[in-house]
């Protein structure tokens, strides 16, 4: 219970929560590493508190369903965790969805590429199957820059799904860098300006090789540079940017954080499948505390590296498991009382300390 008191100490520094709601989003997280399910119904009987599980089952639900949260200040707080003001970022967006019955649950996320997971940051629950469009992707990237401010934005990688004429035109109005792949369907220009199929461009590329073209061409009425590699299946993976980068196709790469991302959320690390929640903005608000986890647990894995107990390598030479994975086990550890020692306890809570992140005071435009 003590463990319990000094995490609710610290969420209430960076959250605006009232006291009980703040207890109960710390037996929650503990209790979710413990069982590593989002069933509330595990979870329930698994928080240690006075309260019998039919009790918490129903303040788990009424958590989801009639709390209010504010995004912005999770936002700041996850970001806190591993960055300082003066950090630039590139950002990273894709889509998560699957079905529960007849329902689909449909995630539009933004996050930051961070040592080969991102870092959640802005999502968007959508009301539909299928991909996101232009209007969608602005209001996420909006709240991404109304918080944080464009400044820090390095660059927006994506992947075929979020392409589009009115989409990068709005990405050029606001200045903002992307780094995007393309359909090998799409029609580009040539360096004499003639019209091509743009795989054309690169049918000459081996399987390994790259190549960035000199100049800009043209993409839906609109400047690009292109890069190209050769991927092992021979397949093209194409890449358009506004501004003319020698490493596109290195960086692009950045993007696939989030998919790990969406890997630790789901079935490497808290089942999010597993949800019987299905209305969106309750989901939302699920996002939002596996988010924490998450953080919390990616750095715990980067303290335990720091203090010498490092993660094994296999003999063909990858890591036994991720810094999520390995902060996850331990965190686990101390919420079942498997780990007893007081240090690695006050040391763990202490790691939900973010560095202060200022909001942004921006009136942004979009036209």
């Amino acid at each position: 219970m003590k463990s319990i008191s000094k995490l609710s100490s610290i969420l209430n520094t960076s959250l605006s929560w009232n006291k009980p709601r703040i207890t109960l989003l710390s037996h929650f997280l503990m209790s979710l590493f413990a069982v590593r399910t989002v069933n509330l119904k595990q979870i329930a009987n698994t928080m240690r508190d006075s309260a019998k599980p039919e009790s918490n089952y129903r303040r788990l639900q009424r958590f989801f369903s009639s709390y209010n949260f504010c995004y912005d200040e999770l936002a700041r707080l996850l970001v806190g965790l591993f960055f300082n003001d003066k950090a630039h970022w590139y950002l990273t967006m894709d889509r998560t969805n699957w079905k529960y019955g007849k329902l689909n649950i449909n995630i539009l996320m933004l996050g930051i590429c961070y040592k080969g997971r991102a870092i959640p940051v802005c999502w968007s629950m959508l009301n539909k199957k299928g991909n996101s469009n232009t209007a969608e992707r602005i209001e996420l990237v909006s709240r991404f820059i109304r918080i944080f401010g464009k400044e820090r934005i390095k660059g927006l990688l994506a992947d075929r799904e979020f392409i589009g004429g009115d989409w990068f035109g709005w990405l050029n109005e606001e200045a903002l860098p992307f780094i995007i792949r393309l359909k090998k369907s799409e029609i580009t220009t040539n360096s004499r300006g003639l019209e091509v199929d743009i795989h054309g461009l690169f049918f000459h590329l081996k399987v390994g090789q790259t190549q960035s073209l000199a100049g800009a061409r043209i993409l839906w009425d609109k400047k690009v540079y292109l890069a190209a590699k050769r991927l092992l299946d021979g397949e093209l993976l194409i890449i358009a940017t506004n501004h003319l980068l020698p490493d596109s196709i290195d960086v692009y790469l950045k993007r696939w954080e989030i998919e790990t991302l969406f890997e630790c959320l789901k079935g490497r690390g808290f089942n999010f499948e597993d949800t019987r929640i299905t209305e969106r903005e309750r989901v939302s608000k699920m996002v939002a505390v596996l988010s924490i986890a998450y953080c919390w647990a990616h750095k715990m894995g980067e303290w335990r590296s720091e203090q010498g107990d490092g993660i094994k390598t296999k003999k063909h030479g990858r890591l036994e498991k991720s810094l999520f994975r390995h902060g996850l086990d331990l965190l686990q550890q101390i919420s079942i009382g498997s780990c007893r020692v007081i240090k690695t306890i006050n040391r763990c809570l202490n790691l939900l300390i973010p560095r202060p992140i200022q909001p942004k005071k921006i009136e942004l435009f979009i036209g």
